[in-house]
């Protein structure tokens, strides 16, 4: 692991570091977090994972966690969305290729050698994170926004025992339904679309729920509500009885500004839980 650089921010470290990752068989980039209470022992780890076309600095510095993770004493990490490089298949299309990772394994050509970020986030990067960093990895909880929150969401519904809490800005929560997901899905993982169902959050909400709390922050002006549908998802979670709050946030968009006005929401909303 080599670190590019560490800046004191709201008496902890944020710090931006580069690894050769065996999953995407390339070097990654990520960003982590450090509140000041990482001085004196190990702290509580909360993911953040970013939307298309972001790497890990968009979140890092346009989110604004910083102070509240400070406040909390939570760490947050901020992996890249995709694997790159010279050797990594692209694609000219913004949704596809390098910074569209999607969070699956994809099983087909150009994407299966490196496009790998289920289980870059899954396994890879929490062994390195266990390894390097003062963090308690028994208390995790995960966010993200767009295509960061369908990852969020479905990994927390596929791996209930890692994380204490799920939530998300603005998901992709039907992608099975939407042609953000059709598209990417199709591309990593072949037409059969019954491979795609895994990766569906609104499908596993459906399927089997969570166990821990959940919260979704939508707004209701966002431009690309037809894309996202978070109707569906608002249906399964009240179909299954879901403890659950979702919030449609009147006036917001899909930009960062929109996720920077409810960052401390979820910090703090995460927190709660980790202290448990």
């Amino acid at each position: 692991m080599l670190t590019k650089s560490e800046n004191r921010s709201f008496g902890g470290v944020q710090g931006v570091y580069t690894h050769r990752s065996e999953s995407c068989a390339c070097d990654m980039t990520f960003g982590l977090y450090l509140p000041p209470q990482a001085q004196t022992g190990k702290v509580p780890l909360l993911w953040y994972l970013s939307g298309l076309t972001c790497t890990h600095d968009n979140a890092m510095t346009k989110a604004g966690a910083q102070a509240w993770a400070a406040a909390a004493g939570v760490a947050v990490v901020f992996p890249d969305t995709s694997p790159r490089g010279p050797g990594v298949a692209d694609d000219e299309a913004y949704d596809l290729g390098q910074g569209a990772g999607f969070y699956v394994n994809a099983t087909q050509d150009p994407w299966a050698p490196h496009f790998r970020m289920w289980d870059y986030i899954a396994t890879d990067l929490p062994a390195l994170l266990a390894a390097e960093f003062p963090l308690d990895m028994d208390r995790q909880s995960i966010t993200g926004h767009s295509m960061g929150g369908h990852g969020a969401l479905t990994l927390a519904l596929t791996l209930p025992d890692r994380f204490r809490s799920v939530s998300a800005f603005a998901p992709i929560a039907n992608p099975t339904q939407s042609d953000w997901g059709r598209k990417q899905l199709g591309a990593y993982l072949g037409e059969d679309s019954a491979a795609w169902e895994a990766h569906d959050s609104t499908l596993l909400m459906t399927e089997r729920g969570f166990a821990g709390p959940l919260l979704v922050d939508q707004g209701a002006q966002d431009q690309f509500l037809d894309l996202l549908k978070p109707e569906a998802l608002a249906h399964a979670i009240a179909a299954r009885r879901q403890p659950a709050t979702f919030r449609m946030q009147a006036g917001y968009d899909h930009s960062y500004f929109f996720v920077a006005s409810f960052m401390r929401d979820h910090i703090d909303f995460h927190a709660e839980a980790l202290r448990a």
